[in-house]
């Protein structure tokens, strides 16, 4: 059992250090936020998983389990909201951008 906890908790580690090189290395805002959020919360999942098998005990699994429904529910709410936020502050998009759907939505 040691060795899926050593597992995943390597797995959640590179998709923190994912996230965490996709926040340094992305050209702008959008992109880095959509990176601190998917391989962030993956790869925080994979780390409270190995926290629930290392404990192994009933009340750890449940409360391992909600996190992470919880955290899987507002993560993607919560970047879409910031997300509108800042494009309806006038935060600037990548200058390589080529297609703007939101414009266009906004426009209809």
């Amino acid at each position: 059992m040691s060795w899926l906890v050593a597992l995943l908790l390597i797995l959640g580690a590179f998709f923190a250090f994912v996230a965490a090189l996709g926040v340094l290395r992305f050209p702008d805002f959008y992109a880095r936020m959509h990176a601190a959020t998917k391989a962030g919360a993956f790869g925080a999942a994979l780390l409270l998983l190995a926290a629930a098998i290392h404990f192994g005990s009933l009340r750890a699994i449940i409360t391992v389990g909600l996190i992470i429904v919880f955290f899987y529910l507002t993560t993607p709410v919560a970047a879409q909201t910031i997300a509108q936020a800042a494009y309806r502050r006038g935060v600037a998009l990548w200058s390589k951008t080529v297609h703007d759907q939101l414009a266009e939505d906004e426009a209809e």
